[in-house]
């Protein structure tokens, strides 16, 4: 059924994520500029989103558009300069040459797993074109999921205050424990996992501009988003090898060189990322190893997708705690959850009447 419904459920699940994130700011405008209307304030924070990125793509629009310009002229550059005899021996010419002549285009046709594999891919090709045409379809969702977001932002203390009256009395107390330490870590992870990406994306952006590579900037903003999944970011270096080719064919710099320049950047950057950033921003967070984290990443991703991705680290660090609390005798007193419980209540309560 989930799997059914998931590309309906998927903008809901997107819009709520965003809600969540940017509830504190809403709650910003109520209380400390004490804009009392929640749905004022809910567009005055919808603005002020828009308005930064409409302003950061307004001041980048002109230096990113140079160095595309630029980068499509060193292609084109490179493609007319290339010369195979700079990157391929002679003897694997020969060879290649070799196995061109035995090439037979009627052998590989005749082969039945070929024709198979054409027979299983052509429907599929055909569902993607026809995906692909349905741009109707993407501005609805889209449409759809602003509305989501909309009426979540504005209804979201509503949601914070009534979802435990939904969960059994009996389980109450220690559902809300849970949903409040998921909370406490969402908005940890979240707010410093951001600023990380932030700072790793305007480092990145530098270290390319110094070292002249074609685009420079732009990759630093698409490797600083990629970083908001953690070691992500290594899915830019196969683009950033292409632009190296690029500008090794406009400046005449040695390949390996460019390629070694950005090897350091890469390598300059991951440092000041894992001694500085990480440990001052995020503190102990997660607390987990680089390989439970890639293990994280991958259980998460494949059940629930990028949203799986997005949210792997804060719920595993949450349930390696409980599993360290509850399984492996360490338990909680019921009288701690239950005074737990009863402040958690009062601190909602408040916050309800505040705003």
């Amino acid at each position: 059924m989930f799997s059914r419904l998931y590309g309906v459920l998927l903008p809901f699940f997107v819009s709520f994520l965003l809600a969540y994130i940017l509830d504190p700011l809403v709650c910003f405008f109520q209380n400390k500029c004490r804009v009392r209307n929640r749905v004022l304030a809910v567009f005055l924070t919808l603005a002020l989103v828009v308005g930064i990125v409409t302003g950061g793509i307004a001041a980048l629009r002109k230096p990113v558009t140079q160095q595309v310009n630029a980068a499509w002229i060193g292609f084109q550059n490179y493609i007319a300069s290339f010369d195979i005899n700079d990157y391929v021996s002679a003897k694997t010419q020969e060879k290649l040459l070799t196995w061109k002549e035995e090439w037979s285009w009627e052998s590989v046709l005749a082969n039945p797993e070929l024709s198979s594999s054409v027979k299983d891919l052509l429907p599929k090709i055909g569902k993607w074109i026809s995906g692909g045409l349905s741009w109707l379809g993407g501005l609805m969702v889209l449409f759809m999921g602003f509305l989501y977001l909309v009426f979540l932002m504005i209804d979201f203390p509503n949601i914070r205050a009534k979802w435990p009256k939904f969960i059994p009395r009996k389980i109450r107390p220690q559902v809300v424990t849970v949903m409040g330490d998921i909370d406490r870590n969402m908005n940890a992870y979240f707010r410093g996992q951001a600023m990380v990406a932030s700072c790793v994306g305007v480092l990145f952006a530098i270290g390319f501009s110094i070292i002249g590579l074609p685009m420079g900037i732009a990759m630093g903003i698409i490797i600083g988003i990629l970083n908001m999944v953690p070691y992500m970011q290594a899915l830019g270096i196969p683009p950033c090898i292409i632009l190296c080719l690029i500008q090794s064919a406009q400046t005449g710099q040695p390949v390996w060189l460019t390629i070694l320049m950005m090897a350091i950047v890469f390598v300059v950057v991951q440092t000041i990322q894992d001694m500085v950033l990480t440990p001052k921003i995020m503190g102990n967070v997660t607390g987990l190893s680089p390989a439970a984290i890639l293990l994280s990443l991958s259980i998460w991703g494949a059940l629930l997708g990028v949203i799986g991705m997005i949210i792997a680290l804060p719920l595993t660090t949450l349930i390696l705690a409980y599993y360290d609390r509850y399984v492996a005798n360490r338990r909680v007193s019921s009288r701690a959850r239950q005074a737990d419980y009863r402040g958690r209540l009062r601190r909602v309560h408040t916050e309800n009447a505040t705003n």
